[in-house]
């Protein structure tokens, strides 16, 4: 699949709905699974005869499971409201982007099968058999949706359009149809146990390498380990942060911090991956999988609690269904909830004056804070409504002398989507990717030249590497996005308190 060159969208002077430009997007197109990538996972290698028919009884059954998904397909009543609150309709101008557009590609063919109207009279209600055109659409618009719920927000009726997304892509899975980029990782979790396909002796040389590090730097013995049964906590956090910038810098921050705290914990080489891409795959069973793993970890170790590092997607699936998919946890801590994220745990201390902390550390940065959506939509931290937004941002404040907020319109629930999210970070979709990343980028742009911002944080790996990919095509710099850890373990003191 040849990859056309495209234009980087400019800075709108004021943030209105873009013009329409039909089929903008129609030439790009995911690679699709493999048939060995899809077989591992138990899914039909590819389209095979009667695919059509599996494809409707696939749509039944999970409208048997799902009563949420029968409810957003039957409630639509084509207001508008989320029409402009996609940033891939923002940054594409294709019709099709718009929520309801592409809700409307499912919704066309459930009309079609599962309502009476649309038996009797399809035309009339704008459904639509199921047929190869329809799919060949499926496929390469629900892989311009990320999953990000930002438009749900905004909807009076609160369609989740994340859900039909899943919905879709499970379907296309089943009949042969799935994503290479999504399914090739699945299949590494379930052999190896992370998405890079890192085997353990890589791993505990990674790691190694990091104690080394530290030591050469600070000349403080920070161990970060591997393997180790009867530690207080299990850390299950993106494999981003075992490789490369600026998560590798974030993994140290975290090492700082528990070793500040004087509290022993380890990662595990078997289920040494946070990231959850069956979410994306939109299939539970995927997900009870990998889920599994990490409770299988816990066990065997007998560790107290579970902490996830910085990964959006991951602490959504955490926070949201790691009990359902893998619990009970009884036999944790019942001090600690179930699971914790890495900023819960690090803003405890701050509290409690576990750490010290030197803010002048990170003069050198102007730091503005970017909601990663997962967290912000799907999640929260901490005992109290929005401690999601409120806990990142006090750990940063807490690190920091220098922090400006972006436009409000742009943050907390309202935040726009890095544009990599969902399983759409892969180079064959970069067009997308940069086009998505517009409406962040134009309110980054804004604090930069008003606050003379220097630097964004975030806590999701993905993020992080979308970012990195697509700041120079809006003029600034890959390395101006960090992890929230890595201030924290620049700012940290170590040997100061215990």
């Amino acid at each position: 699949m040849a990859k056309p060159t495209f234009d980087t969208p400019e800075y709108r002077e004021f943030p209105s709905p873009p013009a329409i430009e039909e089929g903008a997007m129609e030439h790009l197109e995911t690679y699709i699974a493999k048939p060995e990538h899809q077989e591992a996972l138990g899914w039909a290698g590819e389209l095979e005869e009667g695919w059509e028919q599996r494809a409707v009884d696939k749509l039944g059954d999970l409208l048997g499971k799902n009563k949420a998904l029968r409810v957003y397909l039957d409630s639509c009543v084509k207001c508008g409201a989320c029409t402009d609150k996609c940033h891939y309709f923002i940054g594409t101008r294709d019709p099709k982007n718009m929520p309801v557009a592409r809700q409307d590609l499912l919704r066309s063919v459930y009309r079609r099968y599962f309502t009476l109207s649309g038996k009797l009279f399809p035309d009339l209600v704008g459904a639509k058999d199921m047929n190869k055109e329809v799919l060949d659409d499926w496929y390469k618009y629900y892989h311009q949706c990320s999953e990000c719920r930002r438009c749900s927000v905004f909807c009076p009726y609160g369609i989740d359009t994340a859900e039909i997304t899943m919905a879709a892509r499970d379907i296309m899975n089943h009949i042969g149809m799935g994503q290479k980029y999504t399914n090739e990782i699945l299949g590494k979790v379930h052999k190896i146990g992370n998405n890079l396909g890192l085997p353990g002796p890589a791993l505990m040389d990674t790691m190694e390498g990091l104690e080394e590090d530290v030591f050469d730097d600070d000349g403080v013995a920070v161990k970060f380990p591997v393997d180790m049964h009867g530690a207080d906590v299990l850390l299950v956090t993106p494999s981003a942060d075992f490789f490369a910038e600026p998560h590798v810098d974030g993994l140290i921050g975290y090492g700082k911090v528990f070793h500040q705290a004087g509290i022993s914990w380890t990662v595990s080489s078997y289920a040494s991956e946070a990231a959850n891409f069956a979410l994306f795959a939109g299939s539970t069973e995927q997900m009870h999988k990998v889920a599994r793993r990490i409770r299988k970890v816990a066990q065997e170790f007998g560790v107290k609690r579970i902490i996830f590092g910085e990964c959006g997607h991951a602490w959504r699936v955490a926070y949201s269904f790691l009990n359902t998919l893998a619990g009970p946890f009884d036999f944790l801590d019942p001090k600690y909830p179930v699971p914790q994220h890495i900023l819960e745990f690090t803003h405890d201390l701050i509290n409690r004056g576990a750490l010290a902390l030197d803010p002048s550390a990170n003069d050198d940065k102007v730091v503005t804070f970017h909601d990663s959506c997962n967290v912000a939509r799907a999640s929260r931290m901490g005992t109290k409504p929005g401690g999601q937004f409120d806990i990142p941002r006090a750990v940063i404040r807490a690190v920091v002398n220098n922090y400006v907020d972006m436009d409000p319109e742009t943050t907390h629930e309202k935040t726009f989507c890095c544009g990599g999210g969902g399983g759409l970070l892969t180079d064959d979709l970069l067009e997308l990717r940069v086009k998505g990343a517009l409406p962040r980028m134009e309110a980054l742009h804004e604090v930069v030249q008003s606050h003379g911002v220097t630097h964004m944080a975030a806590i999701c790996a993905i993020c992080k590497t979308q970012f990195a990919k697509v700041l120079p095509y809006y003029g600034m710099q890959m390395d101006m996005i960090t992890s929230v850890h890595h201030l924290v373990g620049d700012a940290i003191i170590l040997g100061g308190k215990e």
